[in-house]
């Protein structure tokens, strides 16, 4: 991804890479961190990890008020290192993984912004939920 306006987030995970790998990944723990806000959830994830492989997370307000589907396709993995994928709008996403020790592992993220919110909202948004990712896996 060369573009100026890359979006990147980051978190220090407290734990090793094959759980931060495991936790990113694997749908039944996807579903316990892929959400914003604590009044939002994750009621369905779907991952086929795999070069051409599907994703689909549905994100939905606690409250029933609103939700939506969060889909790709994977263009290149890298297992324990790097995912790359193309969210269903054609935006591009990166995502590194990093060992920094035995229990520590550093998560990266770089996406292309859309269009309708502003690129600060959309960090915010996409920081939270790695935020929401870190909290999930260290507290395992």
């Amino acid at each position: 991804m060369q573009q100026s306006n890359i979006i990147k987030v980051a978190a220090t995970v407290k734990a090793g890479l094959d759980k931060v790998w495991d936790n990113f990944t694997n749908p039944s723990h996807v579903s316990g961190w892929n959400f914003a806000t604590d009044d939002w959830h994750c009621p369905k994830a779907e991952n086929d990890l795999q070069q051409g492989g599907k994703f689909s997370y549905r994100m939905e307000a606690k409250n029933g008020s609103m939700g939506f589907d969060f889909e790709g396709t994977y263009n290149f993995i890298v297992p324990f290192e790097k995912i790359e994928y193309t969210v269903a709008d054609g935006r591009k996403v990166e995502v590194l993984f990093k060992k920094i020790d035995d229990n520590t592992t550093g998560v990266v993220e770089f996406f292309e912004p859309e269009s309708t919110n502003s690129q600060e909202l959309q960090k915010q948004g996409w920081q939270a939920i790695l935020n929401q990712f870190k909290k999930y896996t260290e507290s395992q």
